[in-house]
């Protein structure tokens, strides 16, 4: 039987939105503006890859570290959450959407200023 992929994103999202809901209860003030930005499961769904971005990528490092510390606990909370036979293995990988968003309105903003001179 093939499994269907829409089934596989569905998955995908509840991952997500488990381990954004789940890293806010954990006692770590570096991951307070940590946001999970995408998840990407594999064909076996053995391993899922898990893209993060911070709002202050000056503390990038420090999330890094923050985020490998509390990997373990954060797998175990998804076998408890999610109804699933086996939970991913989780690789962590930063996804500096925010920061590429930043630059883009830096760049339009400093052409609009100088549209106006």
């Amino acid at each position: 039987m093939v499994q269907r992929p829409f089934k596989k994103d569905i998955f995908q999202e509840e991952i997500k939105a488990q381990l954004n809901l789940n890293l806010r209860q954990l006692n770590d003030t570096r991951l307070t503006f940590v946001s999970i930005t995408k998840v990407e499961l594999t064909a076996d769904y053995k391993i899922a890859t898990v893209f993060w971005d911070t709002y202050d990528s000056s503390k990038r490092g420090d999330v890094m570290k923050a985020i490998d510390s509390v990997k373990g606990k954060l797998r175990a909370i998804l076998a408890s959450e999610l109804k699933a036979r086996q939970v991913p293995s989780l690789t962590f990988h930063y996804d500096g959407q925010f920061e590429a968003e930043q630059k883009i309105t830096d760049i339009l903003n400093d052409e609009h200023r100088q549209g106006k001179n």
